[in-house]
């Protein structure tokens, strides 16, 4: 619906938000400034202070390539199964953006009922998946992804992981000894990054960082292949840095 500016009347200026706020929902993967004010009808330049206002109050969001997405203050007035679905619209969106950012591909993983869980993956044909040649739930101790979130249990909850899953040696580089994978979980920081090299898979090199909220386990990894495996640490380290609005997404 088209509307015609006028910019004096308090009660058009909210019309005005709500046509710009239906715009931008209807647009999963960002939309334009320009497509917003065609769809509307609001120029450009009106456009411009009623986009500013809507994010500073988080109503919408931009986005690296300068298209609008909607924020956090809009999907927490949602609910049911369209507010969970936009949630993990906003996240997907969020890891892909990371992706971007660390040139590789991107997961999010949790501990469920007592398994790993990758529940989110951002990878594209620059930065493909890992191969998951063994099930994630039964090499925890291998991989980066499993090491990270056994690390944020405790002794018992390790030992009730590893008494359901043996383990095996997937690699030449594959940890099998339980008292020393015991030993580098509790030596493991939770501000370091948790490496994999090698260990799950041969030619791919992983990092994970820890995603904790209250007592869920979480974590966000990436893999590399092998030839990229001078860029793992300094792309962990960016991990790290980026997790913040990982977390915030998962809060909401």
């Amino acid at each position: 619906m088209a509307l015609k500016p006028e910019p004096t009347a308090p009660f058009h200026s909210v019309q005005y938000a709500l046509r710009v706020l239906e715009s931008v929902s209807k647009h999963g993967n960002g939309v334009t400034d320009a497509q917003i004010s065609r769809e509307t009808g609001l120029p450009t330049g009106h456009l411009a202070s009623l986009l500013l206002t809507l994010r500073r109050e988080g109503y919408v969001e931009q986005v690296s390539d300068g298209a609008y997405v909607i924020g956090a203050s809009l999907l927490l007035l949602g609910s049911g199964a369209a507010r969970r679905q936009a949630l993990e619209d906003r996240l997907q969106l969020t890891l892909s953006e990371l992706r971007d950012s660390v040139g590789a591909a991107v997961y999010l993983s949790r501990y469920v009922d007592g398994e790993v869980s990758v529940t989110q993956v951002a990878d594209g044909p620059l930065t493909p998946a890992v191969n998951e040649w063994v099930d994630f739930r039964s090499s925890a101790h291998a991989s980066a992804v499993g090491k990270c979130l056994l690390a944020q249990l405790d002794h018992d909850g390790r030992r009730d992981h590893i008494s359901r899953h043996r383990t095996a040696r997937l690699t030449s580089r594959t940890i099998t000894d339980e008292k020393i994978l015991f030993s580098q979980l509790d030596a493991q920081s939770a501000t370091v990054p948790v490496l994999d090299l090698q260990e799950y898979a041969v030619g791919t090199v992983c990092a994970a960082v820890s995603l904790t909220a209250g007592s869920a386990a979480g974590c966000l990894a990436l893999s590399l292949p092998i030839e990229d495996a001078h860029r793992l640490r300094s792309a962990a380290e960016t991990l790290s840095r980026r997790a913040a609005p990982v977390l915030l997404s998962l809060a909401l």
